[in-house]
């Protein structure tokens, strides 16, 4: 990977063709604003799924030229420079097509079901070979450009509880923008194009298509999706963690070391460790997932490291 040393030209999304009504009606979506800086979009819906929940329907979109206070997994904080990233957040409220609500413990898919929308648009629009990396992140040649946060809005009254789905894809930055050396961005993998405004609407086509046929197969993992592959059938297809020795982080300094095999019913991990006990790993407890070298030498490869290497929104 060659090292880019100019800052490229970074031009705000076009406004236009992101509010264009085809384009939002083909996809469902009711409503798509794009502000120039705020501290975190996830945090703004956060608070308007709150604050005035009418005003924020399903699928609504909120996207940032620049976030100062973005968030990851477990607080990790990242902040990248102005127009060089896709910081893009969404309201869900998972109904079936007959309107009733989704069971709760399906919402543990949607965050990859996300990551699943991105790297087939990375791959189809830029022309990239992106991978997945569980719970949450969206890898290119085994770095990570993208990650994902999923949230939980607030359970009063009788609808249905909001997700709000943050998605960061590092697109224009250089070498030495990056955190760290196991980042990479769109920019620095050769790519068809670095349009933020293609990349973004190709992202959001893709899922919200993705989302309906969960939502209309009741959140089910294992059902067909648009005639083809279940989404844990292509979810597992697709993750780099499967396979392999992982070292599993644990809150309280407990960790598991294993062989990630599988995937359950609800996404979280299977692990199998030296003698033969399977461990459920789980998206919200996992604080660190890295491969691991059974020799005892440390980890394999920086790639597996999922601190705050791109925005998480």
């Amino acid at each position: 990977m060659e090292a880019v040393q100019e800052t490229p030209d970074r031009p705000p999304l076009d406004l236009d063709a992101l509010s264009d009504e085809a384009f939002l009606s083909a996809n469902g979506i009711p409503g798509l604003t794009v502000v120039d800086s705020t501290g975190s979009t996830n945090a703004d819906l956060l608070r308007g799924v709150s604050e005035d929940p009418g005003a924020w329907p399903d699928l609504s979109v909120l996207a940032a030229e620049y976030q100062s206070a973005a968030r990851g997994r477990l607080d990790r904080h990242w902040e990248a420079p102005a127009r060089s990233s896709i910081s893009v957040s969404l309201v869900l409220r998972p109904v079936n097509a007959a309107g009733r609500p989704l069971p709760t413990h399906s919402y543990s898919w949607l965050s990859l079901l996300a990551a699943l929308a991105l790297r087939e648009a990375l791959t189809e629009t830029a022309g990239l070979p992106a991978e997945l990396k569980w719970p949450n992140d969206v890898l290119v040649r085994g770095r990570k450009i993208a990650g994902i946060l999923a949230q939980l809005g607030p359970l009063g009254g009788a609808g249905t509880p909001p997700v709000i789905l943050g998605t960061g894809l590092n697109v224009t930055l250089t070498e030495p923008e990056l955190p760290v050396p196991t980042a990479t961005s769109v920019l620095l993998e050769n790519p068809d194009t670095v349009d933020r405004t293609e990349l973004l609407k190709s992202y959001l086509s893709r899922f919200a298509a993705l989302y309906r046929s969960f939502c209309n197969a009741d959140g089910d993992p294992h059902a067909g999706m648009a005639g083809g592959p279940s989404l844990h059938k292509r979810v597992e297809h697709l993750l780099t963690t499967l396979g392999k020795q992982v070292r599993a982080q644990l809150p309280g300094d407990h960790e598991i070391i294993g062989h990630a095999t599988r995937l359950d019913e609800y996404g979280s991990l299977l692990v199998v460790d030296a003698a033969g006990h399977e461990h459920v790993v789980t998206a919200g407890d996992v604080v660190h997932l890295r491969p691991w070298n059974p020799a005892g030498t440390g980890d394999q490869g920086g790639a597996g490291r999922d601190g705050a290497e791109s925005g998480y929104a």
